[in-house]
């Protein structure tokens, strides 16, 4: 175990060295459009039969969303000793990112409940996957963004037709900015924590079926970077439902990796606090590396917090320096190009076993990121 990363806590990190593992997830947005250019153009005419634009959609949402890979990551469990640990990559989503998944279900829902506009809250990724899903449905999409925060992700969203409102405050400001937004005109609301929840914990629980599917059985151990929790706790929903159906000899444990003393999940875990407590908005300090998983208020943290402590996981900390060196390894061992912020799950993986060996078992990694 001694060629282990210890975790760094400094986030201090020179910038020059970091332009090439920072642009942001990326799809195959333009292929998606040529192989089912003729359903989509279907799905998104307005003229058309409703009945036959939820079809078309139905096939685009069924081809190309999902069923992500499932890879044995051989060369890192022979770095860090490991039995079996396989990663989920699931940057082979249309835009590079799991949001792919909760984005295109809520569009299938608009369209079938006769919404023209769907609204949300985004930083960046989740924006692209509404952006892209609504215009596959013949939606209107009306994303707002924080005002201060940069992206080149921006560029994305208004190719695919979403219009961007710039809001003062930080993301929490957005996402209130865009429920108000919702409720007075009467479109659609694709944020978190609303009455959405259910669809968007489902759509994750497709995730756990994947893995089902290539594994035969649950894993020991499946862990995710959190933010708001939802991807967490929808995977752990999705384990719940098979071992009922008696599908699984086990509920894997839920592991959760964030940036260091930034995210309400792993804090109220290390502390061992009844619920997620807000953290003082003054003291998260976003940075190019951390900002896909800093929040003052994680709006599903009880969720994944619960799917933590129920299973008997566990949650850390993950500095950045530290998602650096991980994102690196991964490209230059596995041949993945991972967002940094993603191997937050893994590192909480990493230091467990460092501090005490995990039992020899099979073990499955949450990555996103872009396509090399």
């Amino acid at each position: 175990m001694e060629n282990v990363p210890k975790p760094q806590n400094d986030p201090q990190i020179d910038n020059e060295k970091l332009i090439d593992l920072l642009d942001g997830a990326e799809g195959e947005i333009a292929l998606v459009a040529r192989e089912i250019e003729d359903q989509w153009k279907i799905a998104s005419d307005r003229s058309r039969d409703l009945e036959e634009r939820l079809e078309a959609y139905e096939d685009v949402f069924e081809c190309e969303v999902g069923d992500t890979t499932l890879s044995r990551a051989r060369n890192i469990e022979r770095e860090f000793g490991f039995r079996q640990l396989y990663l989920k990559f699931e940057g082979g989503n249309p835009t590079g990112t799991q949001k792919d998944r909760i984005a295109f279900a809520q569009a299938m829902d608009a369209l079938r409940r006769n919404f023209d506009t769907i609204t949300m809250a985004t930083c960046g990724n989740y924006g692209v996957a509404m952006a892209l899903a609504a215009s596959v449905a013949g939606l209107r999409c009306v994303v707002f963004i924080p005002e201060e925060f940069r992206t080149g992700r921006v560029k994305e969203m208004t190719d695919l037709g979403a219009e961007i409102l710039r809001v003062p405050g930080d993301y929490e400001a957005a996402v209130y900015a865009s429920q108000e937004y919702a409720e007075k005109n009467e479109v659609y609301d694709a944020n978190p924590g609303g009455a959405n929840t259910p669809l968007q914990l489902k759509s994750y629980g497709e995730i756990a079926y994947e893995i089902y599917d290539e594994l035969s059985d649950a894993p020991a151990v499946v862990v995710a970077p959190v933010s708001n929790g939802t991807t967490l706790a929808g995977v752990y929903r999705g384990f719940v439902s098979l071992y009922r159906r008696g599908k699984t000899s086990r509920i894997p444990k839920m592991v959760a990796g964030s940036s260091y003393n930034k995210n309400p999940i792993v804090q109220a875990f290390l502390k061992n606090t009844p619920t997620c407590e807000d953290l003082a908005p003054q003291q998260i300090r976003e940075t190019m590396i951390n900002e896909p998983l800093i929040n003052w208020h994680s709006i599903d943290g009880d969720y994944a917090l619960a799917a933590i402590r129920q299973t008997n996981g566990w949650a850390a900390n993950a500095s950045d320096k530290n998602m650096l060196v991980f994102s690196k390894m991964l490209r230059e061992r596995e041949g993945l190009n991972v967002l940094p912020a993603s191997t937050a799950g893994l590192i909480a993986l990493v230091e467990q076993h460092r501090q005490q060996p995990l039992p020899n078992d099979r073990y499955v990694v949450l990555l996103t990121g872009r396509k090399s």
